[in-house]
């Protein structure tokens, strides 16, 4: 089993997330995906273990896959080709880090929706709407759209709530040639990413990317296409009408819901159970789309 809940390595901090703790060591940056989880934009009390390797190395998949699409931050997410002074870190450091790019991130986090679910579909049963958009009479929970939804987002700090906004406001945040840019390039990504998945079982409903600049040129950055920032279910278990089964946090989300809290205060602990079954769903999602087993030990 592999948990580590922060890095605290001999570096200097560029930032600490939710979930990712940045380092500035030069030319690039060092961004260590630890085993923190967020819900509701809190941090839970518990780790999941080997998170922060699966996020990692399903980031690099897609990173590589989208390649000749659109350019990307990462250097290298394997520690054997990380410069001499990183070796000794090969612990902290395994499976869980990469290396990557400095960009000027852009302040939006691009989310595209294929099926109607989560705070998409509560909006809708209360005025028909998903982030401003109108939609047709009688959708169902779960429902696939005829075409997918572009909905940005402002991007939080840790402690405050993101913000869905209009694509007006976008345009007005970054400018409208980027605007356009970041709906158009998000859009592809996602009909790609979902065809190249629904041949590997998974449904991606839903999912998020974030962009910045490298000399003028728009990359993609952060993460890509992972539990984490995604929706996946299992396709062979669809069944519009009702949530679905999925591989991601949603199984995390769900209890919470269950309980008590009232997601303003600091959020309850997650049973044994709830951790194994969230670690179980992020390795089959990694499984399923790289054809690969997750290695989590040196």
């Amino acid at each position: 089993m592999s948990i580590v809940t922060e890095a605290n390595l001999p570096f200097k901090v560029f930032k600490k997330g939710k979930v990712r703790d940045i380092y500035d060591v030069g030319e690039h940056l060092l961004l260590i995906v630890t085993d923190r989880i967020s819900a509701f934009d809190w941090v839970l009390p518990e780790a999941i273990p080997n998170k922060g390797i699966c996020l990692t190395q399903t980031s690099a998949f897609w990173f590589d896959f989208f390649k000749d699409l659109i350019p990307n931050h990462m250097v290298s997410a394997s520690i054997d080709e990380f410069p001499e002074e990183f070796q000794q870190y090969k612990n902290e450091l395994f499976g869980r880090s990469m290396l990557v790019k400095k960009a000027e991130v852009l302040p939006i986090e691009c989310i595209v929706r294929g099926y109607i679910s989560g705070s998409a579909w509560k909006s809708y049963q209360k005025d028909q709407t998903v982030c401003g958009i109108n939609l047709p009479n009688g959708m169902k929970e779960s429902e696939q759209f005829k075409e997918p939804l572009f909905t940005p987002s402002t991007k939080a700090e840790t402690g405050f709530h993101d913000e869905n906004i209009s694509y007006e406001q976008m345009e007005d945040i970054i400018g409208k040639e980027d605007a356009k840019k970041l709906k158009d390039i998000s859009l592809t990504i996602y009909k790609k990413a979902s065809e190249y998945a629904r041949k590997k079982g998974i449904i991606i409903a839903d999912t998020k990317f974030e962009f910045g600049k490298i000399d003028g040129e728009i990359v993609l950055v952060d993460e890509a296409l992972t539990p984490d920032s995604s929706r996946f279910w299992p396709a062979d278990k669809y069944t519009p009408g009702k949530g679905q089964e999925s591989f991601d946090k949603q199984f995390v989300r769900d209890y919470l819901s269950s309980t008590d809290w009232d997601k303003n205060s600091d959020p309850p602990h997650l049973p044994e159970q709830v951790v194994k079954g969230t670690e179980q769903r992020y390795l089959e999602a990694y499984e399923r789309l790289t054809e690969k087993k997750l290695l989590v030990e040196l």
